[in-house]
């Protein structure tokens, strides 16, 4: 089944969009994302794999410009156009979801910058890319940092002795990297250029750090294997080394001096993605309880005709509903103005990945044993709902970060 769409201000382009890209998550999507949950996590990867075949197929139909403006060859979303786009990828498979988005990294902060050499260098042959060729990646994830990296505006954030791993140092024209990112990077060990979250000035802790674009074949770049976990099995992540892998001057595009602005833009747009595609997972999860609900016969009578049901049924459905209704409002608000206000990002994030594991471990219950086993497609979800409450960022770290802004505005 599908949500009715109770917003009025949805164009009838917003609606072919909703329609095509529910559509592709169906027929490509969710098939795939299936299949490759199943397979060894080394598989995954292959050239030949799903993976690589359906990234193939979302840049055919260029998705890959998702978060890039039409004048650059993107796909020029307006902030609702964007959200129904990551919720219907979202609906379809999430690993999918964080892939298609990490993948447009480097050249969503190259287009940020407007500097024309770097548009030309970065952004234009990734939007112009049919055949994922050319694929992103988020090196932010430390071994022995996660979520302090993320840590914007609190005082852990200034603290000299916590720094990145992966250290920057000038030398003439050049910077000069050495390093390790963590076994989380999203499309780490599939990528070819990576936006990359590095340490500058130990002296200011996290806070002065820089990012800058690195191509992955670069000399010194090697990866480790494919990391094996419970959940967004369909999402390859893995490590990335760095052994004095030098990269020019100009690809630093934030240094320390501007380093703090850039961790707040990523979180602003990572944070509202997050929302948003959780939001595609909770209606998944409810719309295949109401299905099972539909058919299933208990007690003398299907389960839906129970009341305890009903009852259940209607709590997951206002839990998709108020994070639909929190995600747009954050994405569109955010990615309207010119300066975002970070705490609804975050509160889109926070609520929304929570309600998509309660609302999947509600279904589980409701689907009983069976939905306990790989027969049916909710403990794939449930799985991949549960990563939601730790990747880019945990929920917990994530509340300390609105708290402190919340605590800061009110003194």
């Amino acid at each position: 089944m599908s949500y009715k769409e109770i917003s009025l201000n949805l164009t009838d382009e917003h609606r072919i969009l909703k329609e095509s890209v529910r559509e592709f998550g169906r027929k490509i999507l969710r098939p795939a994302s299936i299949a490759l949950d199943a397979l060894p996590h080394t598989e995954v990867v292959k050239k030949d794999s799903l993976f690589h075949d359906c990234m193939k197929k979302m840049y055919e139909h260029k998705y890959q410009g998702a978060l890039i403006p039409a004048e650059l060859g993107g796909c020029g979303f307006d902030p609702l156009g964007l959200h129904i786009f990551c919720e219907e990828i979202g609906y379809a498979s999430v690993g999918f979801a964080v892939a298609i988005g990490v993948a447009s990294f480097p050249a969503f902060f190259a287009a940020f910058t407007q500097n024309p050499a770097l548009i030309e260098k970065w952004v234009l042959p990734y939007t112009a890319c049919t055949d994922a060729s050319i694929m992103g990646c988020w090196a932010i994830t430390e071994p022995n940092h996660g979520s302090d990296n993320l840590a914007h505006g609190t005082k852990y954030f200034n603290n000299p002795k916590i720094s990145q791993q992966v250290k920057a140092r000038k030398e003439g024209n050049k910077w000069i990297l050495n390093g390790q990112k963590s076994a989380w990077v999203s499309c780490g060990v599939t990528a070819t250029q990576a936006a990359l979250f590095v340490g500058i000035d130990e002296s200011m802790g996290m806070a002065g750090g820089g990012v800058c674009l690195v191509d992955l074949n670069s000399p010194g770049v090697s990866r480790g294997a494919p990391l094996d976990k419970i959940g967004q099995r369909d999402l390859p992540q893995g490590e990335i080394f760095f052994d004095n892998v030098a990269i020019p001057e100009e690809d630093m595009l934030f240094d320390q001096n501007t380093y703090d602005m850039a961790v707040f833009r990523t979180l602003v747009t990572a944070n509202a993605w997050m929302g948003a595609q959780f939001t595609g997972v909770a209606q998944s999860a409810l719309d295949l309880a109401l299905e099972h609900c539909a058919q299933r016969t208990q007690g003398g009578k299907i389960l839906c005709e129970h009341q305890a049901v009903q009852k259940k049924l209607f709590e997951m459905f206002m839990k998709v509903e108020t994070a639909r209704a929190m995600s747009r409002a954050a994405m569109i608000y955010n990615y309207s103005v010119e300066m975002p206000d970070l705490k609804y990002s975050i509160t889109s994030k926070v609520y929304c990945t929570q309600a998509a594991f309660e609302v999947a471990s509600d279904a589980i219950q409701l689907f009983g044993g069976v939905g306990l086993t790989k027969a049916y497609p909710i403990e794939k979800i449930f799985r991949d709902a549960r990563a939601g409450l730790i990747e880019d960022g945990v929920n917990d770290l994530l509340s300390i970060v609105g708290g402190s802004m919340l605590a800061k505005e009110a003194m």
